[in-house]
């Protein structure tokens, strides 16, 4: 009988039962394994697991498809964060540029959501899509390849298509020189008044904990991995880190690298708990760009990541015949404290109430 509420087999499933890799799952389902050579066991092994498990797929997707919808897919990890809004409003605007239709989707860094919103998106027969911030971009190929889609990476990087990301490196040695900077030589920062909070073990993190620690070590003369608090991109998590921090030195540190907006707030969700002598001696770098945060009570530097920049040379990639498979580096802006920049929106005509 079937189960109420199962969710349907999604390629990845069909490879775990098979044995057999995505790739070539995804060949069986769509006609093209014959081209490939595989075996035609191996093919009527799979189509029977297709059928027993009641996987179901478009018949516009399968294959090269003849025709084009004109939509186009930006696939995002979350909607609410500033960067990744206005990656969207970007986008759209493109894609209407373009004479095309947009359609903009989250997956909330869960690797199977994301696989099974991209069978969904390929299903409307998309003509390409952008694959901003995926937990597992290369797994994301396989269908779109599979599927003859054009697509590139965009955040973060991964090894079967071409990325275009923010220079996280850089940005990060631009932001830990900014913080320590801000210190005056009457009372400079010591190597064990700065930290890092935030950020999970991917490449956008690493490179910005590089570039923090190459500076840290240059300027400050002193780097331990006690320096280092990794929370994830959770607000909760970074609260509770925060919390621990201060229970177990009486204080905060006077220097902080928060890795995103996500962190940010969880170190506002903090300060909303405690007074304000908690936080009267601090200056903030935000590896995300938020106006508000700008003119908050204590100084706080911000890096935008020029998401304009990446989407345009993303637009510029994607209509080449075959891009290199390589990384386009995108250099970030480093924001001061009481500025307030131009945004996606201001390209928005104002209309009348």
């Amino acid at each position: 009988m079937k189960q109420q509420g199962k969710k349907k087999a999604t390629i990845y499933d069909l490879s775990i039962l098979s044995g057999c890799s995505a790739s070539t799952v995804s060949a069986v389902l769509n006609g093209t394994w014959r081209k490939r050579r595989i075996k035609e066991s191996t093919a009527e092994l799979i189509q029977n697991l297709a059928e027993q498990h009641q996987y179901t797929a478009n018949l516009q997707a399968r294959g090269l498809r003849k025709s084009r919808s004109g939509l186009v897919g930006l696939l995002l990890p979350v909607h609410d964060n500033r960067y990744f809004s206005s990656m969207a409003q970007t986008f759209e605007a493109q894609v209407r540029s373009h004479g095309k239709c947009p359609i903009v989707v989250s997956a909330c860094r869960d690797p199977q959501e994301e696989l099974s919103t991209v069978e969904t998106l390929i299903s409307y027969s998309i003509d390409e899509l952008f694959i901003a911030g995926a937990t597992d971009p290369d797994s994301v190929h396989v269908l779109c390849e599979a599927a003859g889609i054009r697509h590139i990476n965009i955040d973060l990087p991964g090894t079967k298509a071409p990325s275009v990301i923010s220079d996280n490196y850089e940005g990060a040695r631009m932001l830990t020189e900014a913080i320590t900077q801000r210190f005056s030589a009457a009372h400079p920062l010591k190597p064990e008044e700065l930290f890092l909070f935030g950020g999970r073990n991917d490449h956008a993190s690493r490179e910005r904990i590089r570039g923090f620690r190459d500076v840290k070590t240059a300027l400050l003369g002193g780097d331990t991995d006690s320096c280092i608090q990794p929370t994830g991109y959770s607000p909760n998590m970074t609260q509770r880190a925060f919390e621990a921090f201060y229970e177990r030195e009486g204080k905060l540190p006077r220097g902080m690298f928060i890795n995103s907006s996500i962190n940010f707030e969880g170190l506002l969700r903090f300060m909303a708990q405690h007074p304000h002598e908690t936080f009267a001696d601090i200056v903030v770098g935000c590896f995300d760009y938020d106006p508000f945060g700008s003119f908050l009570p204590f100084p706080v530097i911000m890096i935008r990541q020029d998401s304009e920049s990446m989407l345009a040379k993303a637009f510029e990639l994607i209509e080449e015949s075959r891009p290199a498979v390589k990384i386009h580096l995108i250099r970030p802006e480093l924001v001061h404290p009481r500025t307030a920049l131009n945004g996606p929106l201001d390209s928005i005509r104002d209309v009348d109430a």
